[in-house]
C-alpha cells in the first residue's frame, strides 16, 4: 500500500509583499483588477492582498481609499481566500491602540473582505497578539499566528517552538513562520518546521524573503519536513528582497509526493500580465534586486536598507551608511534583541541613524525609543542596557505590564476627535492609523480632486508650458556636480498646490519629475514684525543661526507642534514632534524663553540646516 501524496498549499504574494518589496508598495489597483479572474481561477490556499504597508501607501501616495480597495479585491476574488498582515496590538500603525480599537478594525476588515488574518508582534510577546486573535475568531475567519524568526543569544530553538504552543493554545488555526530578513538556511528550517511539527498539531505555513539567496532550498526543507503552506511571488514580484517565484516552486513539486496541483501554463499567463505592470512602476524600482548574503550579518531585511539610505541620502550622508549598518547591531544588543520587523526595525534603524549622526551614542532619543525601553511595546527577550534606558527614561521605572492595558478605550473619542471628516467607522480607523495622512486624503475626497503620486511625468509634459521664458533663464544646460557633468531639459511643469510645483526635467535624457517648494512666506513674530532671515536653501524657511533657534536631528515630517508664538518654554522641553522613518521624534528647546516666531505648520517637511523656532 502506498503513501497518499499530501498536497502542497500556496499563498500568492503579487498583490502585497511582492510590490512592497520591490516596487515600494505602489501597486495600483488598476493594475490588480483585471488579472483577479485569472489569480482567481488558480486555487491558491489564499492570495495576500492586504495589510502590511499598504494601508499607508493607498492613503499617503496612492489616494486610494486602502477599504475600497479591500473591498474590490473580495468582488474580484470571489472563489480565493484574502489574507492580510496585522501588527497585532500594532494593527497597521506604529504604536500599540486600545482593545476597542484592535477589536472594532478587525471587525470591519472581516466585514470588507478579509478572510485569513496573519497576525504577528515584532517582539514575538504573545500578550500583544490575543486581543486580535480572540476577534477573529469572533468573526469567524481564520486566526494564523506568526512567530517573527531572527538570530541572537537568546533566541533558541526551545523558544520558537514554545511560542507555537502558545499560538496554539491560543485557538489559532495555523502557524506561520514569518522569516522576514531572510535569515533561514535549509539546515535551520529543517530542525525548527521538525520541531514544531512534533510539538503542534495545526498546519504550518512558512514565508522567508529571498535576499540571502537560499530561500527556494529553505522552501524545499520546510515542505519535506512536514511544512503544509509556502508563501511565494509570481515571478515578475519575486527574487531579490521579495519571496520564491510561484511557477519555480510549482514546477519543483510538480509530480512528486508534494505537487501543489497548480496549472503552471495558467501562472505563466498571470506572470505575463505582471511582466508588463511591473514596468509602469520602473520608478519605484527597488535596488535590492539580486542576492545580498550580508543579511545573515546585519540581519537587516532589504527594506530597512533601503528606508536607511533615504534617510542618510537626505541629509547629505549616505558615505555614513557603512557605519550605520556596524551601529544597528551594537543598538539592538542594547535593546535586548528584538527581531527586526516592523516597527522594532523603524525603532532600531532610527537610533542607529541618530547616534552615528550626533556623533554621540543616545544624544538624541526618539519617542519612540523612549516607548521601547519603557516596556510599551512589549517585553523584550533578552537584556536591556540598563545605562541606555537610564539615559531615555531617568530615574522612570519600566513597566512589565501588557501595554494595552495602560490604555484607555479611544474609539469614542477618536470619533469625536475627526467629527463629520469621517464618513464611516472605517475612516475613523484609518485616522486612528495615519492622523495627518488620512486628514489629508479626506480633504482631497471631499474637494473631488485626488493627487496621487505620479507614475512618470505625463505624456504631454514635453509641449506643456515652459518653466520661465528664454529671456529670462535658461531652459537646457550643464551642471557640474562633484566632477560629474549633467546635461539638463527643463520640459515643463505642473500644479500641486500654491506652495508646491511639479517640474519635469530631462536629466541626461531621461525624463525626471522633481518638486519644488516656494520660497516666499510672511512670517509674523511675536511683536507684529515680519521676519526677514534669509531662508535656507530649497525651503521657505530660514536658515538655523544661532544656538536658540529649534532645529530637528533629520528630515521629516511635522506631525504635532505643542506651544504656540508668546509661550514661555525651559530648556529640554518638547516644543513639536517630527516623523522620519516612519517614527516620531520630539524636538526639544535648545534654551529656555519665549517663542519668537514659528515657521512651520503641521504636515510640513522640514530638514536639520532650518530654523523651526526662534526662541528669545
Amino acid at each position: 500500500m502506498t503513501t497518499p501524496k499530501k498536497k502542497l498549499a500556496i499563498t500568492e504574494l503579487a498583490l502585497r509583499d511582492g510590490h512592497q518589496s520591490l516596487l515600494a508598495t505602489r501597486m495600483r489597483l488598476d493594475d490588480m483588477l483585471p488579472i483577479c479572474d485569472k489569480l482567481d481561477a488558480i486555487g491558491y490556499w489564499s492570495i495576500e492582498a492586504w495589510g502590511g504597508a499598504t494601508f499607508d501607501t493607498c492613503l499617503r501616495y496612492l489616494k486610494e481609499g486602502p477599504w475600497v480597495r479591500l473591498r474590490e479585491l473580495k468582488k474580484a476574488l470571489p472563489n480565493t481566500p484574502i489574507q492580510m498582515l496585522l501588527r497585532g496590538q500594532n494593527l497597521l500603525g506604529y504604536r500599540h491602540y486600545a482593545d476597542d480599537v484592535v477589536q472594532k478594525f478587525v471587525d470591519m476588515a472581516a466585514a470588507n473582505g478579509v478572510d485569513v488574518f496573519r497576525i504577528f508582534d515584532a517582539m514575538n510577546d504573545l500578550r500583544n497578539v490575543r486581543t486580535s486573535v480572540n476577534q477573529v475568531k469572533a468573526n469567524g475567519k481564520h486566526a494564523e499566528g506568526a512567530i517573527c524568526y531572527t538570530v541572537s543569544p537568546v533566541h533558541t530553538l526551545e523558544h520558537f517552538v514554545d511560542l507555537g504552543k502558545q499560538f496554539e493554545d491560543m485557538g489559532c488555526d495555523t502557524i506561520a513562520i514569518k522569516d522576514m530578513a531572510g535569515l533561514l538556511t535549509p539546515a535551520a528550517t529543517r530542525e525548527l518546521v521538525s520541531a514544531l511539527k512534533q510539538a503542534v498539531s495545526i498546519p504550518l505555513h512558512l514565508h522567508s524573503h529571498a535576499t540571502a539567496g537560499v530561500a527556494e532550498m529553505v522552501q524545499w526543507e520546510a515542505v519535506h519536513a512536514g511544512c503544509d503552506i509556502i508563501d511565494t511571488a509570481i515571478s515578475p514580484l519575486a527574487g531579490g528582497t521579495s519571496h520564491p517565484p510561484t511557477e519555480a516552486m510549482v514546477a519543483a513539486f510538480a509530480g512528486g509526493d508534494y505537487d501543489t496541483g497548480l496549472d503552471l501554463e495558467a501562472l505563466q499567463e498571470i506572470a505575463a500580465y505582471f511582466r508588463e505592470v511591473r514596468k509602469k512602476y520602473a520608478r519605484f524600482e527597488s535596488d535590492a534586486t539580486g542576492v545580498d548574503t550580508r543579511v545573515f550579518v546585519n540581519q537587516i531585511p532589504g527594506g530597512m536598507i533601503s528606508n536607511l539610505a533615504n534617510q542618510l541620502r537626505d541629509q547629505g550622508a549616505l558615505d555614513k551608511m557603512d557605519e550605520v549598518l556596524d551601529e544597528i547591531p551594537r543598538v539592538r544588543k542594547d535593546f535586548g534583541y528584538p527581531p527586526l520587523v516592523t516597527p522594532t526595525s523603524q525603532i532600531v534603524g532610527t537610533q542607529a541613524v541618530l547616534n552615528v549622526l550626533s556623533g554621540k551614542k543616545y544624544k538624541v532619543i526618539t519617542n519612540e525609543t523612549k516607548a521601547y525601553l519603557k516596556g510599551l511595546y512589549g517585553r523584550p527577550l533578552g537584556e536591556v542596557n540598563e545605562e541606555v534606558r537610564k539615559l531615555a527614561l531617568g530615574d522612570e521605572e519600566p513597566t512589565d505590564v501588557r501595554p494595552a492595558d495602560l490604555l484607555e478605550p479611544e474609539l469614542d473619542a477618536l470619533t469625536r476627535e475627526i467629527g463629520d471628516k469621517a464618513k464611516s467607522v472605517e475612516d475613523v480607523l484609518s485616522y486612528a492609523m495615519f492622523p495627518t495622512v488620512a486628514l489629508e486624503f479626506f480633504e482631497e475626497r471631499e474637494s473631488g480632486e485626488f493627487r496621487p503620486e505620479p507614475l512618470e511625468a505625463p505624456a504631454d509634459a514635453e509641449a506643456a508650458a515652459p518653466v520661465v521664458a528664454p529671456s529670462l533663464a535658461p531652459t537646457e544646460f550643464n551642471i557640474t556636480i562633484h566632477g560629474e557633468e549633467y546635461h539638463i531639459k527643463i520640459e515643463g511643469s505642473g500644479h500641486k498646490s500654491d506652495d508646491v510645483r511639479p517640474f519635469y526635467v530631462k536629466v541626461d535624457n531621461v525624463l525626471e519629475e522633481v518638486m519644488v517648494e516656494t520660497l516666499t512666506e510672511v512670517v509674523p513674530t511675536a511683536d507684529g514684525s515680519i521676519d526677514a532671515k534669509k531662508a535656507s536653501k530649497g525651503s521657505r524657511r530660514p536658515k538655523a543661526t544661532s544656538d536658540s533657534d529649534v532645529t530637528t536631528p533629520m528630515p521629516g515630517r511635522i506631525v504635532s507642534i505643542t506651544v504656540a508664538v508668546g509661550d514661555s518654554v525651559e530648556a529640554g522641553q518638547t516644543v513639536l514632534t517630527v516623523e522620519a522613518m516612519k517614527m516620531e521624534n520630539p524636538v526639544h528647546a535648545p534654551v529656555a524663553g519665549t517663542i519668537r516666531a514659528i515657521h512651520v505648520r503641521e504636515g510640513d517637511n522640514v530638514n536639520p540646516d532650518e530654523c523651526l523656532m526662534e526662541i528669545d
